[in-house]
């Protein structure tokens, strides 16, 4: 299982940002550690070239990131300051998950240690998010003659509404977000289908309401490829969050979806997404164990008799 890393371009941010940069550093770091890959499974992936990210973006857009000439409202949007740095980690995020995309259809399965910035639209950014990987990956795969029919099975805490707009008169790109209902974004977007989650919702809560929307998905779908945005942020401890799920929930969530595609003998890319526990170890954990249970399930898909 191939994994795909951009931790070493570093975003400079000002002391006290609350976006945990060093989460990504830590993530390799533990897998590495793990006992579950070896040095040769980590990657680094190539940076997203403009005609790529203008399958998804508008030009003007594109060159007004690489340019440095985002006005004062369009990098609060961002919520990142510009630097050359932050076009460069952007460009191998969305890299990352093109890789991980081209993989898992060799491989049955790959990960990305970043990604998941759904919401970046098609001529802004937001939330944390410049460029949109899923939107880049997705259309990349149509453009390369790699498949038909993508489906993106978005489980961040927050609605993936640059996603939904971005691919949402796009029949063979299928958008399903599961996400916090009074959460960020306030203003949602129409994916193909959404399930808004009340406050407080639990493990139970949660993935009751998962795992037929996920059968509603591949039935609708019919998918060739699966990308997966495995959030940690809906775990009870996030800052952003306002669900309730614990570790061992989010852990039974990717068994869900990565179960599932592993019986549909559907090849998943997975990026992170959001996570911003009180306790940054925390939201470690909980991607280490997305990563982690990916490799298991897909490898004793392997090791299964024909």
């Amino acid at each position: 299982m191939k994994l795909f890393y951009a931790d070493h371009f570093v975003l400079p941010l000002p002391e006290g940002h609350r976006f945990p940069m060093e989460k990504y550093a830590r993530l390799r770091a533990r897998l590495l550690a793990s006992g579950l890959f070896d040095a040769d499974d980590f990657h680094v992936p190539a940076a997203a070239s403009d005609t790529e990210i203008l399958r998804a973006h508008d030009a003007r857009y594109l060159q007004n990131v690489v340019r440095g000439a985002l006005d004062k409202n369009d990098l609060r949007r961002i919520g990142f300051p510009w630097s050359e740095a932050m076009v460069e980690r952007s460009r191998r995020s969305a890299g990352g998950t093109l890789a991980a995309c081209r993989a898992a259809l060799e491989d049955g399965c790959a990960a990305n240690l970043a990604g998941g910035t759904h919401h970046a639209f098609r001529d802004r950014g937001e939330g944390f998010c410049v460029f949109n990987d899923a939107a880049i990956a997705a259309l990349a795969m149509h453009a390369e003659g790699r498949v038909e029919r993508v489906a993106i099975v978005d489980c961040d805490v927050h609605q993936g509404n640059g996603t939904a707009a971005i691919l949402a008169n796009r029949p063979d790109c299928f958008t399903f977000s599961i996400h916090g209902a009074r959460n960020y974004p306030f203003d949602k977007e129409r994916s193909d289908l959404d399930l808004d989650m009340p406050d407080g919702s639990g493990d139970k809560a949660y993935l009751d309401a998962l795992q037929p929307a996920l059968a509603e998905v591949f039935r609708r779908a019919d998918p060739q490829l699966v990308i997966y945005l495995a959030g940690a942020d809906p775990f009870e401890d996030d800052r952003l969050g306002r669900l309730k799920l614990t570790k061992a929930g989010l852990a039974a969530r990717d068994e869900l979806v990565l179960g599932e595609c592993r019986r549909r003998g559907l090849p998943v890319a997975i990026s992170m997404a959001g996570g911003y526990a009180r306790q940054i170890d925390d939201t470690v954990d909980i991607h280490v164990a997305t990563v982690s249970s990916a490799a298991h399930i897909f490898r004793a898909r392997k090791a299964a008799p024909l």
